[in-house]
């Protein structure tokens, strides 16, 4: 028994307990301190001359319900693969231009809550459309819990309004398809062998100067077995795109080792549905009303602009408790 307890992978392995526990504690301690200097902050108020700190104590008080917000989400993220980057992918659904469109203003609010949210985004692969929008696009979200947080957007989304590419000002109804993967790491073993992969170069499109059409530094990288493709063209090195593609292409055969290990198709980005009407999993309604809703729990917001800029906070916590509470 002694020898069990003393071994290095029983010693690691309890070292990334305390560490994980710590990690959860410290927050809450430190939300503690502030509530408790908040509290002992009131007495101020009701002196004279308290008045000059009204602003301030609420600005405070704004804060801290702010990081409470936080730490309350990071309570919820469980998950063995939660703390994991984030890696997202969006196709369009049929429809053209318009679909595109919405694809791309799905990209941007994605972006922006990672932008409000202090995460890194490194972009490995976008497909300008046609005429508007993208026909594709697969990017990282880097930053703790990113996985966590953004994983009960995957899915179909659905937009509602009129399109501003309808010369006759229609209602259309647009479809995107949004896939999370959680990024892996080093101390994750994926088999990948060369002789399994077909790696293709081509030249980048897209902004980016005249480098982007006289060097082929994209890189395509189809694994055979699985027929998973994978594509990067964000970076001048071919190198450092294959790199990338690399990155992603074993995040994406580790999600399918999660599958057919567990049967569950909708455990790491949701169902596998058509990308179409009545398969989608929240509603952005912009015409003849204004409201996003999510159909998996009924939460809604009737501020579709601040959504569509990033404001998903509200969706995000309502599917992890409604995902904790099952």
């Amino acid at each position: 028994m002694e020898e069990v307890w003393s071994s290095p992978e029983k010693i690691k392995e309890l070292h990334k307990s305390k560490s994980e526990i710590l990690e959860r504690l410290q927050p809450v301690e430190a939300l503690n301190d502030k509530v408790n200097y908040l509290e002992d902050s009131l007495g101020l108020l009701s002196e004279d001359e308290g008045d000059v700190f009204i602003d301030e104590f609420k600005n405070e008080l704004d804060k801290l319900k702010r990081e409470i917000d936080g730490t309350e989400l990071k309570v919820l993220l469980s998950g063995e693969l939660d703390k994991n980057n984030a890696i997202i992918t969006i196709h369009p659904g049929a429809g053209g231009t318009e679909s595109q469109d919405w694809a791309q203003m799905l990209m941007r609010m994605y972006l922006r809550w990672a932008e409000r949210n202090g995460f890194k985004v490194e972009v490995a692969d976008l497909q300008p459309g046609d005429e508007a929008g993208i026909k594709g696009t697969t990017f990282t979200v880097e930053g703790a819990y990113t996985y966590g947080y953004l994983k009960g957007e995957a899915g179909i989304h659905r937009l509602v309004r009129i399109s501003p590419f309808d010369a006759n000002k229609r209602r259309h109804t647009s479809f995107s398809a949004v896939l999370v993967y959680p990024e892996i790491k080093d101390d994750i073993t994926i088999d990948i062998r060369d002789e399994d992969l077909k790696i293709d170069t081509y030249r980048a499109s897209g902004a980016g100067g005249q480098h982007i059409n006289k060097v082929s530094s994209a890189v395509r990288i189809t694994h055979l077995p699985s027929g998973v493709i994978v594509a990067c063209q964000s970076e001048r090195s071919q190198h450092r795109n294959k790199e990338l593609a690399m990155r992603i292409l074993k995040s994406r055969l580790y999600d399918i080792s999660v599958h057919e290990r567990e049967k569950k198709m909708d455990t790491i980005k949701g169902d596998k549905k058509g990308i179409s009407w009545g398969n989608q999993i929240r509603s952005y309604v912009l015409q003849p009303y204004r409201l996003v809703k999510d159909h998996r729990n009924g939460i809604e917001s009737g501020n579709v602009d601040a959504v569509l800029d990033g404001e998903i906070d509200i969706f995000i916590k309502g599917y992890l408790n409604t995902n904790n509470a099952t």
